[in-house]
């Protein structure tokens, strides 16, 4: 054995008669000494290798694959113009068929802005070696050697100008053929698609009126269910008496599976006349089990909690000059889908077909399998977009309760859709969240010590185990909801972006995890980065305050990041950040940055806010942005992403917040779950693309939501002359903390 030995751990063992001497060697060695893992291709090709899963050519044309599912990123228009790129096909000669159970690869749940970096890479490797197949091919036809031809517009052409057609190249299992490792992608110079603004290929219809989403779905013979909620968690449906309710006009079915109760009808308005009935004939009984919505964050933090250390460098204990202590505090927040959750499932042939906005296919497959009963295969799950939804709102639920109820009208399609105060009161929300921070500065103004603490839950119970829907929680014979678990970092869940990129001599991180909550939660767009973010650049703001320095100067201070940086000025000149400088009267500026899970893409945003000193009345003027997403696929997209995301990220930073009693959830309708309105959306928002072709996608839809929240609060809390952290930042709270 070669390298060091630590003779304070050697260890010698008598067994047997045997001496077997223990030797724990340096982590460094051990790393460099370890096994080296076989390589794998790239993306999502390591999971599902074969090209044809995600690139055929056949009589119908050219298509791509993915197990992504579109729900407004604009991905299915990326993922056309790399295929048709890496192809060297026009834009237009691309069908994309998004996650279906029965066509695409099991790609998971489309989140945490995966979908270029997994996805996006996959497609594009695959289909830069379709593209040397079928050179190949040609090749061997021609009997020339392939580097002697080229492609253009879906057919190899060869010196003399003869030319095949990719159509006429496939022929037997040509592209079912295991990916390679790696493949000869075409350099971003030579790009005539990627890389240049596409319009969206979703769009059209949406605006239109047109069938976008899966509300819109009609089915020859279709009939209409609503379902009937109980009035609050854990209420138990003690009578229901349905004989006049199945004798209303339409009325074709009741459904009741212990404390599931559902009506189908011929009709959608009979169905809804009919829902109202049932719901006035069925009594239930109720228990207080909620806590006090006032006292949030002390519930939050005295819940029972599992403490790990997420990350220590040099000495926790270290202080400086100046110290600073304080607490941020998130509520739970609801996904406020402007279309609430629908799906329609249909039992014919043995098989349960569902089509439903899920944003994951296979795993809600696999639970309603196991709440029907029934092999994996005997359910098929089709993706259809859905009006409005990042992250884990009522899509899944709605789809366990059309497949629950189609089972009961063999061969007759199903629809469910649910109302507005269900989507409210029954979704999985974002989690309510406490951070406490602790930092001190150097003599130099520097920070000498940093010290954060979160207490989240795990912020996903998305289906996969049944019980994790509501059908299956409330029919007669229920399945358990999974225990509650921690994700894993680096991504990580209530700790995602809990580490953060600047660096610090000395640092101490610990994650809170709470293992049960009080209300129903799960994934909300960007998980636990959204408030760590928050917390970490409204604290690097008033740091930056205490040491008198500059917000954007102060965070250089501590960035080495070359790209990291590059973003930070860029986002800085492009907004026309000046040292010194003072906002118009009742206005304020504010500046944050966050690299998002630390892996993904940059984003640094400068705002503009102000505040009405009268009435508290907060507003953002306008939002500067800078992002590097690694290399750009459509530019339009990437801006639609940013801009979005400050937009739904202001919303909830302003105005967004789940109350309760202590038996029900009260913030039903759009009155008490108010959100940002048309008259509130900012009069300018430019977002500035840093551009790496032929660098790595780095996932992008989630990147702007933390720093869209804190330069939104630094920036008012520069125009109100007072720091908020209690999120959100409403005109109550900003009113009382002027008038203190």
């Amino acid at each position: 054995m070669n390298g060091p030995i630590n003779p304070d751990r050697r260890q010698v063992l008598a067994a047997g008669g045997a001496l077997i001497v223990s030797f724990s060697l340096p982590v460094a060695f051990a790393q460099e000494h370890a096994p080296t893992a076989a390589p794998k291709p790239p993306g999502s090709l390591a999971k599902s290798p074969y090209l044809d899963a995600w690139i055929r050519i056949d009589a119908g044309g050219i298509t791509a694959f993915t197990g992504k599912v579109e729900l407004g990123q604009g991905f299915k228009t990326a993922f056309q113009q790399i295929a048709a790129e890496e192809l060297d096909v026009p834009f237009e000669a691309i069908k994309v068929v998004t996650a279906d159970t029965g066509r695409t690869a099991n790609e998971g749940y489309t989140a945490g802005s995966h979908s270029m970096q997994d996805s996006g890479t996959a497609i594009q490797n695959a289909a830069a070696q379709v593209r040397a197949l079928l050179i190949a091919e040609a090749a061997r036809r021609f009997d020339l050697p392939a580097e002697s031809l080229r492609t253009a517009n879906g057919a190899v052409i060869a010196p003399d100008a003869r030319h095949l057609g990719y159509g006429d190249l496939v022929a037997g299992d040509i592209l079912h053929v295991e990916a390679q490792v790696k493949s000869n992608l075409k350099d971003p110079a030579t790009y005539k698609v990627m890389g240049h603004p596409v319009p969206r290929v979703d769009i059209p219809a949406k605006v239109t009126g047109g069938a976008a989403y899966v509300q819109d779905i009609r089915l020859p013979g279709m009939l209409h269910a609503r379902v009937v909620r109980p009035p609050s968690y854990g209420a138990e449906l003690t009578e229901c008496d349905t004989a006049l309710i199945e004798k209303l006009p339409g009325v074709v079915k009741v459904v009741r599976s212990g404390n599931f109760l559902a009506v189908v009808a011929q009709k959608e308005f009979q169905a809804i006349k009919a829902m109202r009935a049932l719901s006035a004939a069925a009594k239930w009984t109720e228990t207080a089990r909620l806590p006090n919505e006032n006292d949030l964050p002390h519930v939050v933090t005295n819940l029972p909690s599992q403490d790990s250390v997420i990350f220590e460098v040099g000495d926790p204990a270290a202080t400086g000059k100046k110290t600073l202590e304080v607490s941020y505090t998130r509520p739970y927040q609801s996904h406020g889908s402007i279309g609430p959750s629908c799906a329609v499932a249909q039992l014919d042939d043995d098989i349960m077909t569902v089509w439903t906005h899920t944003q994951g296919v296979y795993p809600d497959r696999a639970g309603i399998a196991q709440m029907l009963r029934v092999p994996t295969a005997k359910v098929h799950l089709i993706h259809v977009e859905g009006s409005g939804c990042y992250g884990h709102n009522g899509a899944d639920d709605a789809a366990a309760d059309a497949a629950l109820i189609a089972r009961e009208l063999p061969g007759k399609p199903v629809r469910v859709q649910w109302m507005r105060e269900q989507e409210h009161g029954w979704e999985p929300y974002g989690p309510a969240m406490v951070t406490r921070l602790k930092a001190s500065l150097d003599d130099g103004g520097a920070i000498a010590s940093w010290n954060f603490e979160v207490w989240s839950n795990t912020h996903s119970m998305r289906p996969g185990g049944g019980g994790c829907m509501l059908a299956a929680q409330l029919m007669a014979d229920p399945l358990a909801i999974p225990a509650p678990k921690p994700l894993p970092l680096p991504e990580g869940g209530g700790d995602r972006n809990a580490i953060p990129i600047y660096k610090f001599p000395n640092a101490h991180i610990v994650h809170h995890f709470i293992p049960s909550m009080p209300v129903r939660i799960s994934a909300m767009r960007g998980l636990g980065a959204y408030h760590n973010v928050f917390s970490i650049e409204s604290f690097m703001s008033e740091l930056a305050e205490l040491a008198g320095a500059d917000p954007v100067e102060f965070r250089l201070k501590h960035l080495d990041d070359p790209r990291a940086r590059e973003v930070v000025e860029k986002a800085a000149r492009e907004f026309g950040w000046q040292k010194g400088q003072t906002a118009p009267e009742g206005r304020g500026y504010g500046f944050a940055f966050a690299r998002y899970k630390n892996l993904s893409a940059y984003c640094a945003i400068a705002t503009e806010a102000e505040v009405n000193r009268e009435t508290g009345r907060p507003r953002l003027v306008r939002a500067v942005a800078a992002v590097d997403s690694g290399q750009v696929v459509n530019p339009d997209g990437l801006i639609n992403q940013v801009e979005g995301a400050i937009v739904q990220s202001t919303s909830w930073t302003l105005y967004e917040a789940v109350t309760f009693d202590e038996r029900r959830i009260t913030s039903i309708d759009w009155q008490t779950y108010p959100i940002l309105r048309f008259d509130a959306v900012p009069e300018k928002i430019d977002v500035h693309i840093i551009n790496r072709p032929g660098l790595p996608f780095l996932g992008s839809g989630e990147t702007g939501q933390g720093p869209a929240a804190a330069s939104v609060a630094n920036a008012i809390a520069n125009a109100a002359g007072k720091r908020i952290r209690d999120l959100p930042l409403t005109r109550k709270k900003i009113k009382e903390a002027i008038d203190a």
